[in-house]
C-alpha cells in the first residue's frame, strides 16, 4: 500500500496506487519529474526512486518495491500531451532509457531556460529554487543511499522537495520565456535531449571517449578493439569500466601491442593477475584481432593542423565579445557557442585567408 510521508507526500510502493496516481495526472499541463538513482559501483544506473509532482499532486514512487510494476509511470512519460519538466535532464533521461528503452517526451529542461532567461551557465536547482520559489532547500539528504529501505519521513520529503519547487520554477521561466518570445530556443534544446541516439552506446565507438597522445592508426585500431571489449565486460558484469580496466592500462596496451602474456603482464595498471585470467586472454585475442584488420580499415587520425600565430588570442577576443553581447541580451553564453565553436571559427577564418593567399596553405 502507499505509505503516506510528512507535508502530505505519499511513497508509493504497490502498483494499483501507481496507476490510480498516473490516472490522476492524465489531463495535466506538465509534470514536474526528477528521480534518484546509484551508479557508482555498477555499469548501469540503478533507479531507485521517481520523484512526481503538478499542484496538490506529489509522490515518490519506490521502483525497488517487491509489488509495484512501473508500466503506469511508463506511459505517463510517453503520454505526449503531458509535458515532463525536469532539472538537468540528461541524467534522468539516460537513467528512464536504461529501464524502459525509452525517454520520457515531450521535456522541458528548467537549466536549460534559466540559461535561456539569463541566470547564468548551468544554474543549480537550489539557486533557482531561492530565486525564483524563495525557498532555501534541506540538502542534509543529499550523499544519502537511496537504495537503503525503509525510507524516513524526512528523505522522502527531500526527495520530493526537488520536484514541488520545480512546479514553480517551471511556471515562472515558463512566462519569462513567452514575454521574450524565446520559447523556441528551449525547445531546439530539448530535440537533442531526447534523441535516442544519445543514449545507445555502440561499444566499437566507445574508444573516442579515451584519451591517448599523439596515436598512430595501428595504435587506434588496437584501442578500438580492446576498449569494445571492456564495454561489453562491464555491460555483462554490470560493473563500471574502470573496475574492469583502467583508461590507462588500455591505452599502454594500445600503445605497445602485447602479444602474449608475458607482454601483456608488463603493463601497469592491470589488476592482479589480470593478465593470466580470462581477461588477459581476452585483451590478446583484441590486439590480435585489430592486427589482423586491413590497415584500411584502421581508424583514421584526427586532423591536426598548426594553429595560425595569435589563435588563442583570437579565441580569446571572441570569448570576450559573445560575453558581451550576452550579457546585454540575459543568455548565456555556453547556448550561443561553446569554446570548440569558437575554435571552428578561427579556423574557418583561417581557411578564408589562405584562399585570400594571405597565409600559406
Amino acid at each position: 500500500m502507499a505509505v503516506r510521508g510528512i507535508l502530505g507526500s505519499v511513497l508509493i510502493t504497490e502498483t494499483g496506487d501507481l496507476a490510480a496516481f498516473c490516472k490522476r495526472l492524465e489531463g495535466a499541463p506538465y509534470v514536474a519529474v526528477d528521480t534518484e538513482f546509484l551508479r557508482e559501483k555498477t555499469y548501469w544506473p540503478k533507479l531507485c526512486l521517481v520523484q512526481i509532482a503538478y499542484k496538490d499532486e506529489a509522490a515518490a514512487i519506490d521502483p525497488l518495491a517487491a509489488e509495484i510494476d512501473l508500466g503506469p509511470l511508463f506511459d505517463l512519460m510517453d503520454d505526449q500531451r503531458v509535458l515532463k519538466v525536469f532539472h538537468s535532464a540528461s541524467q534522468d533521461m539516460e537513467v528512464f532509457f536504461s529501464v524502459s528503452g525509452r525517454v520520457p517526451l515531450p521535456i522541458f529542461d528548467t537549466q536549460v531556460a534559466a540559461m535561456v532567461a539569463g541566470y547564468g551557465e548551468q544554474v543549480g536547482y537550489a539557486t533557482l529554487a531561492s530565486q525564483i520559489a524563495g525557498v532555501t532547500l534541506d540538502k542534509s539528504s543529499q550523499l544519502t543511499d537511496w537504495s537503503l529501505r525503509p525510507l524516513s519521513d524526512r528523505q522522502i520529503a527531500y526527495a520530493l522537495a526537488d520536484v514541488t519547487h520545480l512546479c514553480t520554477i517551471y511556471e515562472d521561466l515558463e512566462d519569462r520565456l513567452e514575454e521574450s518570445g524565446r520559447s523556441s530556443w528551449v525547445s531546439e534544446e530539448m530535440e537533442a535531449l531526447t534523441d535516442l541516439d544519445s543514449y545507445r552506446t555502440d561499444p566499437r565507438d566507445a574508444y573516442r571517449r579515451v584519451r591517448i597522445r599523439r596515436p598512430s592508426r595501428k595504435a587506434l585500431a588496437i584501442l578500438r578493439e580492446v576498449v569494445a571489449w571492456r564495454e561489453e565486460a562491464a555491460q555483462q558484469r554490470n560493473l563500471p569500466r574502470n573496475w574492469v580496466v583502467r583508461d590507462d592500462a588500455l591505452v599502454e596496451i594500445a600503445t605497445h601491442a602485447p602479444q602474449t602474456e608475458a607482454e601483456l603482464s608488463r603493463v601497469r595498471g592491470l589488476r592482479g593477475n589480470a593478465a593470466k585470467g580470462r581477461d588477459g586472454r581476452a585483451l590478446l585475442e583484441a590486439v590480435r584481432r585489430a592486427l589482423d584488420t586491413p590497415k584500411s580499415e584502421w581508424p583514421e587520425l584526427p586532423p591536426r593542423r598548426p594553429l595560425i600565430r595569435g589563435h588563442e588570442t583570437l579565441v580569446a577576443l571572441l570569448q570576450t565579445l559573445l560575453k558581451l553581447r550576452c550579457e546585454d541580451h540575459d543568455v548565456a553564453p555556453k547556448l550561443v557557442a561553446t569554446r570548440d565553436e569558437l575554435d571552428r571559427i578561427v579556423n574557418s577564418f583561417r581557411n578564408h585567408l589562405e584562399q585570400l593567399g594571405i597565409l600559406p596553405q
